[in-house]
């Protein structure tokens, strides 16, 4: 084994359009990833695509015009379209009622702003979240209140997500979802038979970890992308059996994950599970922790999103008309666990929206 990929897969809603709204998000989600994975390939990076969709999902309640069109073209749905607050409230709802996940969603706005009254209300129909007020004059406050918010909804994981300096007197919004999970293995690995063995990578290296070893039965596959790359496909349920973890392991040790991209997406997740079959078999993955932190405005940039960036061309005219606004960052830092006992995760994710207003000199 070189090296494996993590997923966590929700069964929520029983409506086909929930459902369907899902699959959208999840797929933007997992592009996101992917674009990010390729600008560097030899880094490990946890995301969470939900917390990612979000956070752009209240940036396009407030987009207008050309924005509004372009976040709606490369997220593949529209949060301002007829109906679709409610299904994302409802998305929300159902996956904060899974055992172990909590999920929560805010609005930090500069105390000077005024918000315009069809963003407040499609807040809280899409998010059930309503807009905080703070001074961004006085940006290390702040941030400490904002820093406060993510830790109290991430089981205190993620202590410090907004890193000093990030926010500024110009800073006028900051839209953040966190999630947090505590999952339990259905059927618990037994820690006295956790060793020390090889952990391979793909440049040729090895390192010693932990190893957590079980025979039991899964649900498994094999499966083979378009350019003929083997890999396998390991179900690991948690208790209650509606959230578990797909393990995406290259059958060749020296294939990159790289190579597995293409995969990634929500209809080829569906037919892994259609295909999987339970079989005895004897599980090893390494017991780990991950942090990972990251700006997600160059991968965005490279998608396509660019727009939203750019002082002259961003049209957040929903949110204030009071003055132009763009994002400056969109920022993501994820804790992962995994260890015999089960999986304890927490994302953060904020899209910080600043003035875009330039002061012209005036003549006396």
């Amino acid at each position: 084994m070189q090296s494996l990929s993590v997923l966590l897969i929700f069964t929520l809603c029983g409506s086909s359009l929930c459902n369907l709204m899902q699959e959208k998000q999840t797929d933007f989600g997992l592009q996101v990833f992917s674009e990010a994975i390729q600008s560097a390939p030899d880094r490990n990076l946890v995301l969470s695509p939900y917390g990612i969709s979000s956070v752009l999902g209240m940036a396009q309640l407030g987009a207008y015009g050309s924005t509004l069109q372009m976040l709606t073209s490369k997220m593949g749905y529209s949060l301002q379209a007829r109906g679709m607050p409610k299904l994302q409230r409802l998305l929300q709802r159902d996956l904060a009622s899974e055992d172990g996940v909590e999920v929560a969603s805010g609005v930090v706005v500069d105390q000077k702003i005024i918000l315009e009254k069809i963003f407040r209300c499609s807040l809280t129909k899409a998010f059930q979240s309503v807009p905080h007020q703070i001074d961004f004059s006085q940006p290390e406050m702040a941030r400490q209140v904002i820093n406060s918010w993510t830790s109290d909804h991430t089981g205190g994981m993620i202590t410090d997500f907004l890193p000093s300096g990030v926010l500024s007197e110009l800073t006028r919004l900051v839209l953040l979802n966190a999630l947090h999970f505590h999952g339990v293995w259905k059927t618990p690995f037994d820690p006295k038979l956790t060793r020390e063995q090889l952990f391979h990578r793909v440049n040729g290296s090895a390192v010693s970890v932990p190893m957590m070893t079980m025979t039991s039965k899964f649900n498994c596959g094999e499966f083979v992308t378009e350019d003929g790359v083997d890999y396998d496909v390991i179900e690991v349920p948690y208790e209650g059996e509606s959230l578990s973890m797909l393990l995406v392991i290259p059958f060749e040790r020296d294939v990159p994950l790289l190579a597995l991209n293409k995969e990634l997406r929500s209809s080829k997740i569906h037919q892994w599970r259609k295909q999987m079959r339970k079989i005895n078999k004897q599980l090893a993955i390494p017991r780990f922790s991950m942090d990972t932190e990251i700006d997600l405005k160059s991968t965005l940039s490279k998608m396509g999103l660019g727009d939203i960036f750019s002082q002259s061309k961003a049209d957040f005219s929903h949110i204030t008309t009071e003055e132009p606004l763009c994002v400056s960052n969109v920022l993501q830092r994820v804790k992962l666990e995994v260890n015999e006992e089960g999986t304890k995760g927490s994302s953060a994710t904020g899209a910080l929206l600043f003035s875009g207003q330039v002061n012209q000199p005036q003549e006396y």
